[in-house]
């Protein structure tokens, strides 16, 4: 095929926008700023928190404010010192501006998904060209795993565009010297408030991926051309401040945090969350759906490109950022899914580099990985039609079910006819707005019943109508999102959880009992109420002659009364 029939089939298509080399950097961010947004701020507010990051991450800003305490967090109200405090700030504003509502909690995580999108086409346009920093933009908001992640409350997104800003401004300046100051500026601030995201891993991670690339690519001279001297003073404004602040108002803040939470959690298996090396593997393969069947190939190719010019050593750059990323969280002792979310945006630019690669000339590897692409997504779909009838009406209705199935079997389709014909055009298109549609269908429809079922808004809702400020409520275990829609501080029932920190700083002893002195409380003269597991009501009912009083159930808790 002619390279004018290549243009007049993509006009005739209808996407002559997405491969125009037109300067129009307003025009695509509005694009992609309405795309997205509409997508990603879509029905933030239309189901409950959910448990436990949600309730917890909710939770700690709204005691911020109404403590008044933006330096120490408190999680039902005692000192919680897991997590930095950059996510609480932004949800404490967002709740300031919205309100305590589902929406205000997640706004600020699906913010920051939003801008880590419209950063990486910036990042690729200046790096590759339009079409592909647009490309790669519309790649990243259509992995499912970023979809979904960036709709949730979690420090891990922020932390991903904090580090993506971090790490793209570090190539920025490395590529263009007459804008080596504002880049490498914007990257100390960046770095800083990765930091403040999450802790250490915000300045280990940009640390390690620069200097793996100036040693392989031996210009040693960036470390005299980056103003190293104006950058860390950037950075220790920024980021040292907070971390004084809360140390000299909480002694125990230092070896909690910077040992407990950061060594003991990598090195140890104290967090029970052990998994083996290659638990990433399927993992990134899952999350960046449709588009990980692609990735082995854009991995091969990046480093067999590496020494092809300037647009060689960013490729490097790029296989760097996602292969440490990737090794670093392998080889820690604690893994949960979001770790390697930061991985997502170097791919998507490994990827949108090699679809515009591709409308040129489709080799072997990529027709391969084309049709294990289409194979994938074609198998998904055809199972998620067959499936939508037999799935319960709780989780996912039928016709909606059979959408989505058809959905991911048109993304299957796509991929499948660009192998065989060899044409690439229609693939991205098809793909990113399948994906949109899935999301937008699919994420309340699941998360929506299984909040209802096993949340606790409805719960800490009733509590709040009918139950007096001074009448203690008890929960068996910590539930983090009770507080938040309660309004008020729970008294814990044998299991701390994550507060078992925080309850030895303070006197707390009345806030955490054990089984005989909620007995006692319950069949004392005053009024108690509890939220429990369905199946401790038998033993309850042997234990106390008080038979309590049902106000309210789910599937999982039952608020219950003594009167």
């Amino acid at each position: 095929m002619t390279e004018s029939q290549k243009d007049n089939k993509r006009s005739l298509s209808g996407i002559a926008f997405l491969f125009s080399r037109g300067t129009r950097w307003g025009v695509d961010l509005l694009f992609l700023s309405l795309m997205f947004g509409s997508v990603y701020l879509q029905t933030l507010g239309r189901f409950s928190l959910l448990e436990p990051d949600e309730g917890r991450y909710a939770e700690i800003p709204r005691e911020m404010l109404e403590l008044g305490d933006y330096i120490t967090p408190h999680l039902n109200y005692v000192k919680y010192f897991e997590k930095p405090p950059l996510l609480y700030w932004l949800n404490a504003l967002s709740m300031k501006l919205f309100g305590l509502t589902e929406f205000a909690a997640r706004f600020p995580t699906a913010l920051c998904g939003v801008g880590t999108i419209l950063f990486i086409y910036y990042l690729g346009r200046k790096l590759f060209g339009r079409t592909e920093g647009l490309v790669s933009a519309l790649i990243l908001g259509s992995c499912v795993g970023f979809m979904v992640q960036s709709r949730i409350v979690t420090t891990d997104v922020v932390l991903t565009f904090c580090l993506t800003v971090a790490l793209g401004s570090f190539l920025l300046a490395a590529t263009y010297e007459r804008q080596r100051i504002p880049h490498a500026s914007l990257g100390s601030i960046a770095t800083a408030l990765a930091v403040l995201a999450k802790g250490l891993i915000g300045i280990v991670v940009p640390v390690a991926v620069i200097a793996l690339f100036i040693c392989i690519t031996r210009r040693w001279r960036l470390l005299r051309q980056m103003h190293l001297l104006w950058g860390l003073a950037i950075f220790i404004l920024l980021a040292v401040p907070w971390f004084l602040a809360v140390s000299l108002r909480n002694p125990e803040f230092p070896h909690f945090f910077f040992i407990h939470e950061h060594f003991e959690r990598y090195l140890t298996t104290v967090h029970r969350r052990f998994q083996p090396f290659w638990f990433f593997i399927p993992v990134l393969f899952a999350g960046m759906l449709p588009w990980s069947p692609l990735v082995p190939y854009v991995w091969l190719r990046a480093w067999r490109l590496r020494h092809t010019g300037p647009k060689g050593e960013t490729r490097l750059y790029l296989l760097l950022w996602a292969t440490f990323v990737f090794l670093f969280f392998s080889a820690s002792n604690s893994k949960i899914i979001l770790y390697i979310l930061p991985i997502y945006p170097a791919i998507a630019l490994l990827v949108g580099d090699m679809v515009v690669d591709a409308l040129e000339r489709i080799t072997t590897g990529l027709t391969l990985s084309l049709r294990i692409m289409g194979g994938v997504m074609l198998l998904l779909g055809i199972a998620g039609c067959f499936a939508a009838p037999s799935v319960t009406e709780h989780v996912v209705s039928g016709p909606a079910g059979l959408l989505i199935g058809a959905l991911l079997s048109s993304q299957g389709i796509a991929a499948l006819r660009s192998a065989t014909s060899h044409d690439i055009t229609g693939l991205v298109p098809c793909v990113v707005i399948s994906g949109l549609l899935v999301m937008l269908i699919g994420v309340p429809m699941i998360c929506e019943p299984l909040a209802e079922q096993r949340g606790l808004k409805t719960l800490g809702e009733k509590i709040r109508l009918i139950v007096p400020p001074d009448t203690p409520v008890v929960s068996q275990g910590l539930r983090q999102g009770l507080s938040f829609y309660a309004r008020r501080r729970i008294i814990i029932l044998e299991q701390p959880g994550e507060t078992a920190f925080g309850f030895m700083h303070g006197d707390h002893s009345r806030w955490l009992i054990g089984c005989q002195s909620f007995h006692e409380l319950w069949n004392s003269e005053k009024p108690v109420f509890a939220v429990v597991k369905h199946e401790y009501l038998k033993e309850l009912l042997i234990l106390t002659p008080t038979a309590p009083h049902i106000y309210l159930q789910n599937s999982k808790f039952v608020l219950i009364g003594n009167r």
